[in-house]
């Protein structure tokens, strides 16, 4: 009989609906971790998140401390609160910053091919300025010309990098006006 007490033990119902306890560590080191990305952002971005009251509170406690170990407690804290708010409200939070990462990568990546397009334009190459100039006709022509002679000199001479900059924010606005592509 005691055989069967045990196996009656191990094959309860209760047990198996129950997390583990490495998933529920699992767990919290994910709140743990959306509460160290929550305390990073900037009040701005927390501002547009559906958080509730006493979370933000928190977070802004934690933004005033300046001691290492008082801060480590304070996320903690914060991860606690995010632990007893609902799942529904956890899964907004995590989709909105997934969201801004997605949309930072974007843009990040459209910096990219920017910086890399003014580079070539530099490098003086006459074919990569005809094609730039015919995929955008409503450039001005001698402007751009003008720039790039100007970027390449300010580099000759080490001077501040103005017309440099000039460029990058020309080429920002074309794309802008053509739809990010």
């Amino acid at each position: 009989m005691h055989d069967d007490d045990r196996r009656d033990q191990t094959e309860s119902p209760d047990l198996e609906a129950a997390p583990s306890r490495s998933q529920q560590r699992r767990e919290a080191l994910a709140i743990l971790t959306l509460a160290g990305q929550l305390v990073a952002l900037p009040a701005s971005r927390l501002g547009r998140l559906e958080l509730a009251q006493e979370v933000r509170d928190e977070i802004d406690s934690y933004q005033q401390m300046h001691a290492h170990g008082a801060r480590k407690r304070q996320l903690a804290f914060i991860a606690k609160k995010l632990r007893q708010r609902d799942d529904d409200e956890l899964a907004s939070v995590r989709a909105a910053l997934g969201a801004n990462r997605d949309r930072q990568r974007q843009e990040i990546a459209a910096m990219h091919r920017l910086e890399a397009l003014r580079e070539q334009l530099l490098a003086g190459d006459e074919d990569v300025l005809s094609a730039f100039i015919a995929a955008h006709p409503e450039v001005d022509r001698q402007h751009l010309r003008s720039l790039l002679r100007r970027a390449r000199s300010e580099r000759e001479q080490a001077k501040p990098p103005r017309a440099y900059r000039e460029i990058f924010h020309l080429l920002q606005a074309l794309d802008a006006t053509d739809g990010g592509s």
